[in-house]
């Protein structure tokens, strides 16, 4: 929501969202296939999060004054989520933070309080 408003705000008109696809990444870099091909392309995340985003991922680019940034991936259907929670995952492991105060790795209930 936030990174919504900044960008109504801060983000002049003719600059473009584009729906992208990653080819590879490297060094908080990603290359992304748009209708061209883009390299080397920043990418943006909330402070303390830092990630590769696999290839053949679906992402979000903007070009803000010129300069190309990838906004992040296009998450998946969050089934297992109810309105609040948190998951963090990665291609083998899972992390999820539930409303009740528990805390499940790659499903499983991390040891009671």
């Amino acid at each position: 929501m936030w990174l919504t408003e900044f960008m109504a705000k801060n983000i002049k008109t003719h600059n473009t969202a584009s729906r992208a696809l990653i080819s590879g990444s490297k060094d908080s870099k990603v290359g992304l296939f748009t209708d061209s091909k883009h390299t080397d392309v920043p990418v943006v995340s909330p402070y303390g999060v830092i990630y590769s985003p696999p290839a053949k991922e679906d992402a979000v680019m903007i070009n803000a004054q010129g300069k190309e940034v990838c906004l992040g991936v296009l998450m998946p259907a969050a089934k297992e989520l109810e309105a609040g929670e948190v998951m963090l995952c990665s291609k083998g492991a899972s992390l999820v933070l539930k409303n009740d105060g528990r805390i499940l790795i790659n499903g499983k209930e991390l040891g009671g309080y």
